[in-house]
């Protein structure tokens, strides 16, 4: 099957230190599920994942003062 079959997107997900976190995937659980494969618990600790922004890549250069 394609990769194309099934299309990613780009998130950012707020964190307690006022940055923010991105992350891809096909939907804003799908991103929190790639996170917790590359994060530690402690950092997980620190996004809030009930604040996500769905943003194009195009844009992204707009944010990165702003990740952490």
């Amino acid at each position: 099957m394609s990769s194309f079959s099934h299309p990613h997107y780009m998130y950012l997900f707020d964190m307690k230190s006022g940055k923010k976190k991105l992350a891809y995937g096909e939907s804003p659980e799908d991103a929190r599920a790639i996170l917790r494969s590359r994060l530690t618990d402690a950092e997980m600790d620190e996004i809030l994942f009930d604040r996500c922004q769905k943003i194009h890549q195009r844009s992204l250069a707009k944010y990165v003062d702003q990740l952490g």
